[in-house]
This record gives C-alpha cells, sequence and structure tokens, in this order.
C-alpha cells in the first residue's frame, strides 16, 4: 500500500506545530513565574538611622590602636561623668594623673539627652572619664572631653634593645623608645621615636622591665635620661606624671 505524501507530510508538521506550541507555552510559564516571584518577594529592611553621639573628633595621635596599648586597664562598663570649667586647666591636672584626652565632642546647647550620648559614645571609645562643658559666652555648643588612663608615666612606648643594637652601642642594656603620644610628658622633653634611653637619673637601664621599675620608682618627679640619638649621646629631662596603681 503506497502513502500519500501530502498526508504523510501534514502528519509530520502536526507534530511540529504541536512543540513550537509547547516550548511558547513555557517559555511564557516560566516568565509568568518569574514575574510573580520578583513582584512577591520581600523588600530589604531599611538600616536603622546612625546614633547620635555629636561631632566627635579623635585627637591627633591617640587613634584607637595607640590607646588600647597604653591604657592602665580595660574600659569600664560605663565611664565616669562629671562636669568642668576649663578644659585647658583641668587637662593638666588630669595629665599628672597619667589620663590623656583622646577625643572631644559637641553637642547642641539644647540638646536634652546629650548627656545619655556623650556615655554611649564613651564606651563606644573606650574612655575612662568624661568631662562636660555647658555652653557659655563663649561657645554655642556643650563640649564633652573624653579621657582614659595611660599606664606610662611619661608617655611613650618602649623596648629591649636587639643583640645587634647592643654591639654596636657596646652596651650590655638599654631601651628603644617606640610610639610617643602627643602632649605628654616624653614629647615635651624632645624625645623621638627610636632613641636609645642608657641610663635614668645616672643609673643604667638593663631592660624593659627595669626602665618601668625605675619610671615607678621616680613617678611623680623629673627624671634625667641618657639618650643616644643618631650616634650623638645627649641628656633630657623628663618631668613624670603620676605612675598609676593598675599596669
Amino acid at each position: 500500500m503506497k502513502t500519500n505524501p501530502i498526508r504523510a507530510h501534514a502528519a509530520i508538521a502536526l507534530p511540529l506545530s504541536g512543540i513550537r506550541s509547547l516550548a511558547l507555552f513555557l517559555v511564557l510559564a516560566i516568565a509568568g513565574c518569574a514575574t510573580v516571584s520578583h513582584t512577591t518577594t520581600e523588600p530589604s529592611p531599611q538600616p536603622l538611622p546612625p546614633e547620635e553621639t555629636g561631632q566627635y573628633e579623635t585627637v591627633t595621635g591617640r587613634e584607637p590602636a595607640l590607646v588600647a596599648d597604653l591604657r592602665a586597664a580595660p574600659p569600664p562598663a560605663e565611664p565616669e561623668i562629671a562636669d568642668g570649667r576649663n578644659i585647658g586647666a583641668e587637662e593638666k591636672r588630669l595629665r599628672l594623673q597619667s589620663y590623656m584626652r583622646i577625643g572631644t565632642s559637641r553637642f547642641a546647647a539644647d540638646d536634652a539627652g546629650m548627656r545619655e550620648k556623650a556615655l554611649r559614645q564613651g564606651q563606644r571609645v573606650g574612655a575612662d572619664r568624661l568631662i562636660v562643658y555647658p555652653a557659655d559666652a563663649s561657645s554655642t555648643e556643650t563640649t564633652v572631653a573624653y579621657y582614659v588612663r595611660f599606664k606610662l608615666p611619661f608617655g611613650a612606648t618602649f623596648r629591649d634593645l636587639r643583640p645587634a643594637e647592643m654591639s654596636a652601642l657596646g652596651t650590655g642594656g638599654g631601651v628603644a623608645i617606640g610610639t610617643i603620644v602627643g602632649d605628654s610628658p616624653a614629647s615635651r622633653a624632645n624625645l623621638l621615636t627610636g632613641d636609645i634611653v642608657l641610663k635614668c637619673d645616672g643609673k643604667a637601664i638593663v631592660d624593659r622591665t627595669d626602665f618601668q621599675n625605675q619610671l615607678r620608682e621616680k613617678a611623680g618627679h623629673p627624671v634625667t635620661l641618657t639618650i643616644v640619638r643618631n650616634g650623638e649621646t645627649l641628656q633630657r629631662v623628663v618631668r613624670l606624671g603620676a605612675m598609676t596603681n593598675a599596669g
């Protein structure tokens, strides 16, 4: 029996047409699903507005990493807060107790929640003490100073000398000055990073621990340090602050 070629062609064409229709249907169905999925997606949560903490400014040279290295004790759960009158005079007084100002905030004079905000900011920066200076005739803002008690009485880090350094100097001991905090006893005595300290009031320094002990004994008094800077031996008088009980 012979097959009619016209009928055979039609038999083939119909399935192909059906396949095309099915493919088109699937594409539209997928697109429809994608559209539905997109329209039902939950919107992303909006970030919470930042907490007002005043216009906080870090004191130059007292960045968080340095403060963490020099602080006398871990930060308290909540810093002390008190009212002040003269920021310059009180900063000098606190410096003698090894408190160094690490930052300052300024709040609007009519900000009723200022003290709570200042305390939260103090917790964030790890302050030990806050001093509040209300707005007056010379300022239209409330100023808050943040302080941390440092463990060194003269405001600098130091390390043991390396064997090569001791060999080059022909000495059996001493320490090398590292980071120096601005406006501290060490900086006011013109000590520089890299200075080698060999003696304290004429007594030879064995190592870092020995220098720490000598500083504790002399805390609150001026000392004469014998240093070597770029091959030259110099004398520097450092008026030490009071050593803290911790650290």
